[in-house]
């Protein structure tokens, strides 16, 4: 997870899912699903470019996990020092 302050409106999010996950049609699963994941937790997150890497294990984890994932690690993203 990256993340750099900005003075945009909204938070922008970008999606960085290695080959290592599966072939096309598994990555485009898993980038769809963490979509819909920043969708429901964007409301919570701060303002700024977020970049949001998955690796092989997320394909397996349930959604309600993915999303609590993915909000801990957004959330927690912007108090990491020097960002």
């Amino acid at each position: 997870m990256a993340f750099i302050s900005g003075t945009a409106p909204a938070p922008r999010v970008a999606y960085a899912v290695t080959r290592q996950v599966g072939n096309a049609v598994e990555r485009n699963r898993l980038r769809r699903r963490l979509r819909a994941a920043v969708a429901l937790v964007a409301p919570e997150l701060a303002t700024g470019a977020y970049l949001v890497g998955a690796g092989r294990g997320a394909v397996a984890v349930s959604f309600e996990e993915l999303k609590d994932q993915v909000r801990a690690a957004m959330t927690a993203a912007p108090n990491v020092r020097g960002r």
